[in-house]
């Protein structure tokens, strides 16, 4: 608590957070990418904004999603994650919308990642392997370290100085979108982006191989061609639609993998795929 009775961080709180923020990655799954490892890091800075249980398990469920960017630029979502939540925490007039939270990490995911992966993956990694590996070829233990030096360096003040640059600036920035109602804007188009995103990846991901075929009339009846043209990857559309349906109706992603999988073995065995 400040002087005025507000909810507020203190660098013990956000140094907790920073230091979480390496382990982005610990817990990586298909459904969430880096959301459970980010959701763990702002665990620190929730439990001192929502003392009350109720408003810490509402707070975790928001983060308890999907997100996946450059770990460089984790901390940078970070910081801005716990000026919104401190902003959110001490919101008295209830005009803050907290969807607005994972709103601003779906909208920023993207672009850092595109930079970063040029950056550390496509520039420093590259600049280091040219300096080190010939040294470390010729048994020279000095390029290891300078392979190790060239990609942490860049990599640790990206961290620390975008953890402090996302929650110094993220409450001045976030006042200013929501006078303006830029803020309301953004949550609504990254609700759309999302589901476009999501949407374009099912004919990427989703496999439906149906090896159907009959012999009719001195010809050959192929499903999967038929079907492909009344409407391309219609059969992952409808799989993901059912998959989706399914979750929201309760059935756990866990069940739904293991029912998936034991009908892909059946469909298999029985020569539909």
């Amino acid at each position: 608590m400040t002087e005025n009775n507000k909810l507020a961080l203190t660098k013990k709180e956000l140094n907790h957070v920073f230091l979480r923020s390496y382990q982005a990655l610990g817990c990586y799954t298909y459904d969430k990418q880096q959301g459970i490892g980010f959701m763990r890091a702002m665990v620190p800075a929730l439990e001192q904004l929502y003392p009350n249980h109720e408003d810490f398990v509402e707070a975790l469920k928001r983060h308890n999603t999907m997100f996946n960017t450059t770990c460089a630029f984790v901390p940078f979502c970070l910081g801005i994650s716990c000026a919104m939540e401190e902003e959110y925490a001490n919101d008295e007039t209830h005009s803050m919308d907290p969807e607005s939270i994972g709103a601003v990490k779906i909208a920023l995911m993207g672009p850092l990642a595109g930079i970063g992966d040029s950056f550390f993956w496509g520039t420093f990694r590259m600049i280091a392997c040219g300096v080190g590996a010939p040294m470390a070829a010729a048994g020279n233990f000095v390029g290891v370290i300078l392979y190790l030096l060239l990609n942490l360096i860049p990599s640790t003040l990206t961290r620390w100085y975008g953890f402090k640059l996302g929650y110094s600036g993220g409450r001045q920035f976030l006042a200013k979108i929501q006078a303006d109602g830029t803020l309301a804007k953004m949550t609504d188009a990254a609700k759309v982006l999302a589901m476009v995103v999501v949407g374009g990846m099912i004919p990427q991901i989703v496999k439906v191989p149906i090896a159907l075929t009959l012999e009719m009339g001195g010809g050959t009846f192929v499903l999967s061609d038929v079907l492909n043209g009344i409407m391309p990857n219609l059969l992952p559309l409808l799989l993901s639609l059912a998959a989706y349906k399914s979750i929201l109706k309760g059935l756990s992603p866990n069940k739904l993998i293991f029912i998936l999988l034991g009908l892909g073995i059946v469909l298999t065995l029985i020569g539909v795929m």
